[in-house]
């Protein structure tokens, strides 16, 4: 689900902000001479955001004594809220607006959730894997840059990235292909030599459309989707090193 920053740093909890705002993708340090690309996906790739954000919800669903439709939430996964939105379909169940406090409890409430949550396993190796390996190493989500670049930031692996490419960057984000045209552009390599590294449909198809190969790594939240159209699935980013990754990838049947 793609997040909006702001609502992070309205609850008072600081992280680091991106002191530059950009009018594009943030160029973090790029090498000319490399030609390769990992691309990672950042929302239940990098940091497991998936499961406290539904949770966080679930939670007011539940105080109001309504369901949360697992079947509908899923549509936002890896995107935004154009085919779900939560709150307006809590508050048209309800007959009434959320109130103020119920909103700031619940983002209270995520915020909380999300920084219990430990950086995922296999995401500092096999980033600086590809570094020593000459190859660049971008960032594709849907999410705002404010809370993706400060949560990179807090974890302490933004130097990890190249380039970080957000929704603030493109007119359309996944499951269409412009956050990573973006990323590859960013880059400066072609689709054909760069991998995307995502645990969604909807950032599956966003890669797929832009031309790149993909891996699926699902969360809790993904992991009964239907993750088939990746040329490669993972349990966790931990299983493999960067070799035999790539090698998957050229031999799938290996």
């Amino acid at each position: 689900m793609g997040v909006n920053g702001d609502e992070f740093w309205a609850t008072g909890i600081e992280l680091p902000r991106d002191p530059k705002p950009l009018d594009r993708c943030s160029s973090l340090h790029l090498a000319s001479q490399l030609i390769d690309a990992l691309i990672f996906d950042f929302d239940g790739l990098i940091l497991d955001t998936e499961e406290p954000i539904y949770q966080s919800w679930a939670e007011v669903y539940a105080a109001n004594g309504v369901p949360l439709p697992f079947e509908q939430w899923v549509k936002t996964v890896g995107s935004n809220n154009q085919e779900f939105d939560p709150q307006r379909h809590l508050e048209v169940r309800l007959g009434r607006p959320l109130t103020q406090e119920e909103i700031d409890r619940r983002i209270a409430r995520r915020v909380e959730l999300v920084l219990a949550k430990p950086l995922l396993p296999g995401v500092t190796d096999l980033a600086r894997a590809a570094q020593a390996q000459g190859m660049k190493v971008g960032v594709a989500s849907s999410s705002s840059r404010d809370w993706v670049h400060g949560h990179l930031e807090r974890l302490g692996i933004l130097d990890l990235f190249d380039c970080l490419c957000s929704r603030d960057d493109v007119e359309h984000v996944k499951p269409e292909p412009d956050l990573y045209l973006a990323v590859l552009a960013c880059l400066g390599v072609n689709a054909d030599g760069a991998v995307a590294l995502e645990d969604s449909p909807n950032g599956i198809r966003s890669a797929k459309r832009a031309g790149l190969r993909t891996v699926a790594v699902p969360n809790p939240i993904t992991a009964g989707l239907d993750l088939s159209e990746a040329e490669l699935r993972l349990d966790s980013l931990a299983d493999v090193t960067l070799p035999e990754l790539l090698n998957r990838l050229q031999h799938p049947l290996t």
